[in-house]
């Protein structure tokens, strides 16, 4: 009797192999898989469940064996695994009828994990600029030229195979170093330390490949020139093409050649266009060799910004702290808005209208500022404005209404507000400990910033708390309020009510007061 493995999953894209990369535990099932594919190098075909939980790294290895076996079996599920009985170690009955497999690599499993090693290989690649390889393909032009004299159709192909695979590393590295240049230059992926310590060994690299490519850039051009004078290497290439054509199969024999001289045609063309500008259009090398130019001052900039940002951190916060360091050395209020309109550009709006009946109307029914716009007085604005978005008028200028009596009013206003406010806390400043209940009567401006003082102390009260200190929202008082044990109620009355609550000691000093 033996157990049959689960049956591969059909999907409708038939790349069922490929799912174990979004389920959970994905990184468990590559690394088993990667164990299949090591095994497999040394020549082992079969492997059982602790064959592979052995082959994992430590720092990887599951807790729990059976989590290996799961994963196993979840593999054989999409096909990427397969199981057969393992009835070699079956030495009882009861071993007979238990579950035992050894597994090993489907076809399908092993093709996705090669071309997922594709995948990580061509995303890690970082490049090169091959300088070598110039020289390289400078030999093999030399040598195409001395063959064309004498054309032989083994040593054209020979010439022209190394030739096309020198040049398509050069192309392929130049590429994805040009691309991990510009991730380094952008800062992407990049420790700022190791950056400074690589930028001057890698502005010596590309300078040095600078050189090459100007140098030995021009012989290779001239060379592609001396070979296409006459079409001698048209024969080179059809003479590769006939070379390769020998070995095709019957039924492809008759187009084998021209298809074959085709593909060499284009290599051919790629090659000259990388080296040669033609019709206005610039070669690839020249390209390359302007972009490696371009980075050099471009690492340079860099460097000078990581510089700049090491010798002074300028940043958003330390632009409002240096901003606060000024309004506390500011020698007045005036000199406080004056610095507050420079910092904000909060300017009057000259394009409401503040007439004696808006003063008055506000005079009448005043509005607090905590009022919600949608809460507040419809405001009457030009309907252009409201139109286009656009208050200019057409044809003269207005004149700018003088506004300094509507000014004057409210800077009256603002002084009395400022006054108000001074009385307020010179009130609720208690010189001292006292208690609450001592604080007597309070008229509606001190008994609200009372209100703000006792919420901002009770926000940082906790159930073990017996004593807190805050500081108001905008730093000018500070209240530090006890618990006392004596149950004792407090009362402060007000205009509007009386106000009661548990009794504690106060203290409520304003803050300039204290330092």
């Amino acid at each position: 009797m033996t157990s049959t493995p689960p049956e591969p999953p059909r999907t409708a894209t038939g790349y069922a192999p490929f799912a174990h990369l979004t389920a959970p535990n994905a990184p468990l099932y590559r690394r088993v898989m990667s164990a299949f594919l090591v095994a497999k190098e040394r020549f082992a075909v079969h492997l059982r469940p602790e064959d592979v939980y052995a082959a994992l790294a430590p720092e990887h290895r599951p807790a729990d064996p059976d989590a290996v076996a799961t994963a196993l079996d979840r593999l054989v599920g999409w096909g990427n695994l397969r199981a057969d009985p393992d009835t070699s170690r079956v030495t009882a009955v009861e071993d007979f009828y238990r579950k035992r497999f050894i597994y090993q690599l489907t076809r399908a499993g092993e093709a996705a994990e090669q071309a997922l090693s594709v995948y990580d290989e061509a995303l890690g690649r970082r490049g090169a600029l091959q300088a070598v390889a110039l020289h390289d393909i400078v030999t093999q032009l030399k040598t195409l030229v001395v063959i064309a004299e004498e054309p032989d159709a083994a040593k054209a192909h020979l010439a022209l195979s190394t030739l096309t695979a020198r040049f398509e590393a050069l192309a392929e590295n130049a590429r994805a170093f040009m691309g991990s240049l510009q991730r380094t230059i952008d800062l992407h992926d990049v420790d700022i330390e190791v950056f400074l310590a690589y930028k001057d060994r890698l502005i010596q690299y590309l300078e040095r490949f600078i050189q090459d490519l100007i140098t030995l850039g021009g012989r290779i051009a001239a060379l592609i020139g001396e070979l296409e004078d006459d079409d001698r290497v048209g024969a080179l290439l059809r003479l590769a093409a006939a070379r390769e054509a020998a070995d095709a199969a019957p039924d492809e024999a008759d187009s084998a050649e021209a298809r074959a001289y085709e593909r060499w045609t284009a290599k051919w063309s790629g090659l000259a266009a990388w080296f040669v500008s033609a019709d206005g259009r610039e070669s690839q090398a020249r390209l390359l060799r302007g972009r490696a130019l371009g980075a050099i001052p471009q690492l340079l900039a860099v460097v000078r910004q990581l510089n700049e940002r090491r010798a002074g951190r300028s940043d958003r916060s330390a632009d409002f702290r240096a901003l606060a360091r000024w309004f506390a050395e500011a020698p007045d209020d005036a000199a406080r808005h004056r610095l507050w309109r420079a910092a904000f550009g909060l300017y009057p709006a000259r394009h409401l209208t503040v007439d004696a009946a808006t003063l008055d109307g506000r005079t009448a029914r005043p509005v607090p500022a905590s009022t919600s716009w949608a809460g507040a007085e419809p405001l009457r604005i030009s309907p252009q404005l409201r139109r286009t978005g656009s208050y200019e008028r057409r044809g003269k200028a207005r004149r700018v209404q003088d506004r300094s009596a509507q000014r004057r009013h409210l800077a009256e206003i603002a002084a009395r507000q400022t006054e108000e406010i001074a009385a307020a806390r010179a009130r609720l400043a208690t010189g001292g400990t006292t208690r609450l209940s001592a604080l007597g009567e309070l008229d509606p401006l001190a008994f609200r910033l009372f209100l703000q003082l006792l919420g901002d102390a009770l926000a940082t009260w906790r159930p073990d708390t017996r004593t807190t200190t805050a500081t108001s929202n905008d730093g000018t008082m500070e209240i530090r309020l006890t618990a006392l044990s004596d149950g004792t109620t407090a009362e402060i009355r007000t205009p509007g009510g009386v106000f009661r609550g548990p009794d504690h000691t106060v203290e409520i000093t304003p803050a300039e007061g204290r330092r």
